[in-house]
């Protein structure tokens, strides 16, 4: 189904060719990297130099999770007016219960701002952010910025990529986002997807082929091939959401007829542009997937990559689920949590299934679900049927066509745009409960489950036409493949009066004299302290596991209904993974304001040190240790939570995600790396002049280790930094880096 090909590839004679077959020349070589589609987009923005990019964006993305802390940033830092496109959605935060006036507080300082500065403003249940920005942004051979890890436009032409807030900041700031060029793996479509396969299918097998070995880490991916256009665009876009799940930074993929008929059909046939990758094209690796040998997929909890043809599933339910099962109960602490039962008679029953969201809330998705459920009934047992169409067009178009009434009929529940049973804040299943759904993620907690209050749920992640065929079979999971059903949808119909009449169009219009309306839960960022001459850490969490999502950093659901609040925020950091290490954090934060207070260490910290006396001018901070942290969201409070806490450093052996070492490093907490993770709670590091190991750029460093009355020395290193970024952590934060500028 998919081949990887590790190694550098040709595309040419419209084939993919491995370069030990190619026989090109050095100076051919270099002529067909410039002949990708991503070079080329990548020089249409980029100020550098070609290799250290710096990158401006066209547009930007932010939906109420983040935008609150962004615009917070960018004020204390001088913000004036928005400089490009900045859209900011209401599709995370959306039930306005949770937290009482919080979020919709959030939301009505949302609109002051798109006044204020000059931007668009999208209100709650009207689309979700990345089904918005598809409809009405996306164009071919841009690149847009956003503040959520799946902000992916690939499919359309656009080069997107998911960040933290402070990237987003340096935009709005005028400033750039610096990366070092990415490698770009090719991937290869040919064949024509089975009845029955949807684009989760193709997502989930090309996840689980690439995520654990890292292979496309921080890449950008290219698809092309014949087998693009026996895709529909809105299937381009299912599989192209789902590619944040393998750890690339960005996607892009040839364009077409296809692309020029959605972009017409949205009235915005100008964004179109052929894109065809000019061969012969060098890629640094590539992926060959034949679409006709796809087949239904289930990602069992918990996480994407844990992908089984459901045919193999069910050929062993068991032996699978009892493996889930066992990472349940270590997540809970106890043997409670089951999934072997869910097993009857040789047929798995599921209790909940979802389709929502920019993966699953696709029109095409739930116009084949309906048909799969045309006449039928999910039943009036323990299994639910909730969909979630991404945006009120979507879900006008489907009540025009039947679609809606077709699952209406069938028992299912049909609601309003909201990502919050991607995140946990909607839809939560009961303890013990296995949801299936055709949303993004399916990590530990992610569903909103309370380990820490003896809760805990499960999700798997499924294609919408599978969940519809076990939805069919009365919670039996169940292969679309099983079933017959007319796959022959009706036309896609865009009423774009819907945008028209509610959407705050203000992007190039600010209005200067607004106030910005805060409600009572928003709070400014706490000031942070320059880095200082010398640096004391204390460990105060070391977690074990091989990954560490940022949902296990900072918990999503409803806590993050107090995003706008970041000392409230940072109360429940590592809530569900290390209770006890907030407590653990402040205690250093007070060692440190006693410092800054009188100069001295406290006795506690000197106790420790065993006799050592830290030199003047030395810094205490907080440090997280863990293996690989950082998979997942975006959100920057995965960072800044531990920073407003005192944390001054993570140490890992490598950092899952770009986009998680960018929010440390802009919130003005140094990246670490370590060969080997043997730290324990309570350890000291001592690091001799760390302002001038930081202004050299040097990249390994002597640590002095106090644990349990011994001593020792190790080696911590760091990847380079840009000017920038060196600068931006010896002055503490982002914040403090520019007002230091202006």
């Amino acid at each position: 189904m998919v081949k990887l090909i590790k190694s550098g590839v040709y595309y040419m004679e419209d084939r993919i060719v491995k370069e030990s077959q190619a026989f090109m020349t050095s100076d051919k070589k270099e002529k067909a990297v410039k002949n990708t589609l991503s070079y080329a987009i990548i020089k249409m923005h980029d100020a550098g130099d070609g290799v250290n990019l710096k990158l401006r964006f066209d547009a930007l993305a932010s939906h109420d999770i983040t935008y609150v802390g962004i615009i917070q940033n960018a004020k204390a830092s001088g913000l004036k007016e928005f400089p490009v496109p900045y859209t900011l959605t209401n599709c995370h935060n959306s039930l306005c219960a949770v937290g009482g006036t919080i979020n919709e507080d959030d939301h009505v300082f949302g609109l002051s701002a798109a006044k204020k500065y000059g931007g668009d403003y999208v209100p709650s249940h009207l689309a979700v952010i990345h089904q918005y920005m598809r409809e009405c942004a996306a164009s071919c051979g841009s690149m847009i910025l956003g503040s959520d890890s799946h902000t992916r436009y690939g499919a359309l032409g656009c080069m997107a990529v998911g960040e933290g807030g402070p990237e987003l900041v340096k935009q709005l700031l005028k400033q750039t986002y610096d990366v070092r060029r990415p490698e770009v793996v090719a991937v290869f479509l040919r064949g024509k997807p089975r009845k029955g396969v949807g684009p989760q299918d193709v997502a989930l097998s090309l996840i689980r082929a690439t995520f654990q070995s890292g292979f496309l880490k921080n890449k950008i991916l290219e698809f092309f091939g014949p087998g693009v256009a026996n895709l529909s665009v809105d299937f381009r876009n299912g599989i192209d959401v789902m590619t944040t799940e393998t750890t690339c930074l960005s996607t892009v993929w040839e364009t077409d007829d296809k692309t020029k008929e959605y972009f017409e059909e949205h009235g915005r046939g100008n964004a179109y542009r052929k894109m065809t990758v000019a061969q012969p094209a060098y890629y640094d690796g590539g992926i060959v997937i034949d679409l006709s040998r796809i087949e239904p997929m289930i990602a069992l909890p918990f996480h994407p990559s844990n992908a089984y043809t459901i045919r193999e599933f069910l050929q062993r339910p068991e032996e699978l689920l009892q493996k889930a099962e066992e990472q349940g109960r270590k997540i809970l602490g106890n043997d409670s949590f089951t999934l072997t039962t869910k097993v009857k008679d040789g047929k798995v029953y599921v209790d909940q299934g979802v389709i929502a969201g920019c993966a699953g809330g696709t029109y095409e998705n739930i116009a084949e679900a309906a048909e799969i459920l045309k006449d039928k009934s999910v039943g009036a047992g323990e299994f639910s049927l909730n969909v979630y169409p991404s945006s009120q067009p979507v879900y006008k178009c489907l009540a025009d066509n039947g679609y809606a009434g077709m699952l209406m009929s069938a028992g299912a529940i049909v609601k309003t745009a909201f990502c919050g049973p991607c995140f946990g804040a909607g839809d939560t299943p009961a303890t013990g409960a296995l949801s299936i759904r055709h949303t993004t993620r399916n990590f530990e907690n992610r569903e909103g489950s309370k380990p820490a209050q003896g809760q805990l749920s499960a999700v798997a992640l499924m294609d919408a036409r599978s969940i519809a065929a076990t939805a069919a079979n009365g919670g039996v999971l169940t292969s679309a493949l099983d079933l017959e059903y007319n796959r022959r949808i009706k036309k896609y119909k865009f009423d774009g009066k819907i945008y028209e009449n509610r959407v705050y169009h203000g992007a190039g219009k600010p209005q200067k004299g607004e106030e910005l309306v805060c409600g009572p839960n928003i709070a400014d960022w706490p000031d942070q302290i320059p880095l200082g001459k010398n640096l004391l850490m204390r460990v105060v969490s070391v977690l074990k596991d091989s990954v560490t999502t940022t949902d296990e950093l900072i918990p999503s659901g409803e806590t993050s209904s107090y995003r706008s609040n970041p000392e409230k925020l940072a109360t429940f950091t590592l809530s569900r993974k290390d209770p006890a290490y907030v407590e653990r954090a402040k205690a250093v934060l007070e060692y440190e304001r006693t410092r800054r207070s009188d100069g001295s260490i406290p006795q506690a910290v000197l106790k420790d040190l065993g006799g050592f006396i830290p030199p003047e001018g030395t810094v205490l901070g907080s440090v997280v240790v863990s293996n690989k942290p950082g998979d997942g969201s975006a959100r920057e409070q995965a960072a800044s939570c531990q920073r407003v806490l005192g944390g001054i450093a993570n140490i890992c052996k490598e950092y899952a995600t770009k986009r998680y070492r960018s929010n440390l490093i802009n919130w003005g907490m140094i990246p670490f790396l370590s060969d080997k993770i043997d730290f324990k709670v309570g350890d000291y590091l001592y690091v001799e002049d760390i302002e001038g190991f930081i202004k050299r750029g040097d990249e390994r460093v002597v640590v002095k280790v106090f644990s349990k009355g011994k001593t020792r020395d190790v080696i911590l290193s760091v990847n380079e930094f840009t000017e920038d970024e060196r600068a931006v952590l010896l002055d503490g934060c982002l914040i403090n880096f520019n007002r230091k500028k202006r």
